[in-house]
């Protein structure tokens, strides 16, 4: 009775796995051109300006 048991797990994994082998969608993985940074300025700076508070009221 256990020997049965342990057998029909063991053959529904078998078949799990082979299922889950031949069913997977295959995608084709296609490698990626490295893309440099594009450099706009390279000399140009940005100034920010002062910060103005405003008054609490305390």
């Amino acid at each position: 009775m256990i020997l049965t048991i342990t057998l029909s797990i063991f053959a529904l994994v078998i078949l799990n796995f082979l299922l889950l082998k031949f069913s997977c969608n295959k995608i084709p993985r296609t490698t990626k051109p490295i893309k440099k940074p594009i450099v706009i300025k390279p000399g140009t700076t940005i100034s920010l300006a002062p910060e103005k508070l405003a008054p609490t009221g305390s």
